[in-house]
């Protein structure tokens, strides 16, 4: 992270939790009145005036409180400082297509980025009335609250959320999804970002995301799992939150997950 202090780091996590703040003021009274229109996008999942109107509001605050840095959203694409190693991302609504059958497992999602690596999460779900977060080096918090992932060491005793998706399917590895989700202790598909913020709480101990999740989807919730102590890759092991798959586990779980679906995978 070169010359970032935890001084730094804490500064911009303020920043995010503002920014935050104002996401859900945005968000969160159309949801409750279910006060909004629904569009698709080409690839057919759904978007609101409310995730834009949220989006715009970050970027607006951040042009003028980091106008040097960059910015990827979800609905706006890249705006801000080109070529700054800082970049914000964020996804507005995380879970639009919940929002608007009225289901309350949604989040705006805020991340900063240096270079490759996380150094700053937040996960707001108001509707769920939870907000989850971490720095780099600095832990990571549900409403205050130190997260740590568990401790169970045998997939037998696991619980574990898979999100099943055609992209599973067009790589042949929705059999093995099923096999390691037979073999769990429970399993659930608690989906989005919802189900990486339970492995990092200790609720859940393995979350396997669908296939063609974008950074927006899964920054903020890679630093969070890796600060309570989990580990979240693709499917092939990268520490990453850019090629497309995500898994996220308690760490101690980590290569069993791994391997068995790379004895498929192709």
């Amino acid at each position: 992270m070169g010359n970032v202090t935890v001084l730094d780091l804490d500064r911009e996590l303020a920043l995010a939790l503002a920014l935050a703040d104002e996401a859900d003021a945005i968000t969160l009274a159309p949801f409750d009145a279910r006060r909004f229109t629904v569009e698709q996008k080409l690839d057919r999942s759904e978007v609101t005036e409310i995730d834009r109107a949220a989006e715009t509001a970050i970027v607006e605050r951040l042009a003028v409180e980091r106008p040097d840095h960059a910015v990827l959203g979800e609905e706006h694409g890249a705006t801000g400082f080109e070529g700054s190693p800082w970049q914000w991302i964020i996804d507005p609504i995380d879970g639009t297509s919940g929002y608007v059958r009225g289901i309350p497992v949604w989040a705006s999602l805020i991340a900063l980025t240096h270079g490759d690596d996380v150094v700053v999460g937040v996960v707001s779900a108001p509707a769920l009335g939870r907000r989850w977060w971490a720095t780099r080096r600095g832990g990571a918090f549900v409403d205050g609250r130190p997260c740590r992932v568990s401790a169970v060491d045998d997939l037998a005793e696991a619980q574990l959320s898979v999100t099943f998706s055609p992209g599973w399917d067009d790589l042949g590895m929705t059999p093995a999804l099923v096999a390691l989700a037979s073999g769990a202790r429970r399993a659930r598909g608690f989906g989005d970002f919802w189900q990486h913020a339970l492995v990092a709480e200790g609720a859940l101990d393995v979350a396997v995301d669908a296939v063609g999740v974008a950074a927006y989807d899964v920054a903020a919730v890679r630093l969070l799992v890796d600060e309570a102590g989990g580990r979240f890759t693709d499917r092939h092991g990268v520490e990453t939150h850019t090629t497309g798959t995500a898994i996220s586990t308690n760490g101690v779980l980590h290569d069993e997950v791994l391997r068995r679906l790379a004895a498929v995978s192709p």
